[in-house]
């Protein structure tokens, strides 16, 4: 099917999608507007913030840039799920007070997320900081990210992205069986799941390198 046909169909399989392109480029409001008609009712879109900000800035004097994402993230109503602040292995604990300041400043009403690379912030202090501001700590299952378990929201964010060093993820096929590490995720999510949590999952094309085979199954486990 034409490109331009590939949201509005993604929409009718699955229930969100975790929106990559906003974080190297601010979409412009018809781009949103688009994404917003093109999807039923209750999909969610969970967006990166631009790596302005969390790459090149680094959170500090990105106030404008903040304003204009989070202005443009608002234009799609009920259907804005979860912002994901997402730092680069560089960007280490020093970097604290930073971070504390720029969450106070995010409006409470939206959900947001920050995936940290750096060993140095695996401390009950920032789990505390997360807690206090309602914001969760991504859980992402690939070689270069932090394995974590702690839960500092009331909702979780997980991303399977997997090794790009070994799948590649561009042939249309699974490359790597990840089956058991599924069935230990679907044993770790249930207890959440029942519970009553909300929990947001995206799976990368590195992970097995059909992503559909991973929805599927794990979907099955969970179910």
């Amino acid at each position: 099917m034409p490109s331009k046909n590939y949201l509005k169909y993604y929409s009718t399989q699955f229930g969100t999608v975790e929106v990559d392109s906003t974080f190297y480029r601010l979409p412009t409001e018809p781009t949103v507007a688009n994404w917003k008609q093109q999807t039923p009712q209750n999909f969610m879109f969970a967006l990166k913030f631009p790596s302005q900000i969390t790459h090149l800035k680094q959170l500090r004097d990105a106030q404008a840039e903040t304003d204009a994402f989070l202005g443009r993230a608002k234009l799609l109503g009920e259907k804005l799920g979860p912002l994901l602040v997402q730092f680069p292995p560089n960007f280490d604990a020093d970097h604290y007070t930073d971070l504390e300041k720029y969450m106070l400043t995010l409006p409470k009403g939206n959900r947001a997320v920050v995936e940290v690379r750096h060993k140095s912030w695996l401390t009950k202090e920032f789990f505390d900081l997360l807690r206090g501001c309602n914001v969760a700590l991504a859980w992402a299952d690939s070689p270069v990210n932090l394995q974590v378990s702690e839960v500092t929201a009331d909702f979780l964010y997980i991303r399977w992205e997997g090794d790009r060093a070994k799948v590649n993820g561009t042939l249309g096929k699974i490359e790597a069986d990840r089956k058991a590490d599924l069935q230990v995720w679907a044993e770790k999510l249930l207890p959440y799941l029942d519970s009553g949590l909300d929990v947001f999952g995206y799976f990368g094309k590195y992970y097995s390198g059909y992503p559909l085979s991973d929805i599927t199954y794990l979907t099955e486990l969970l179910l």
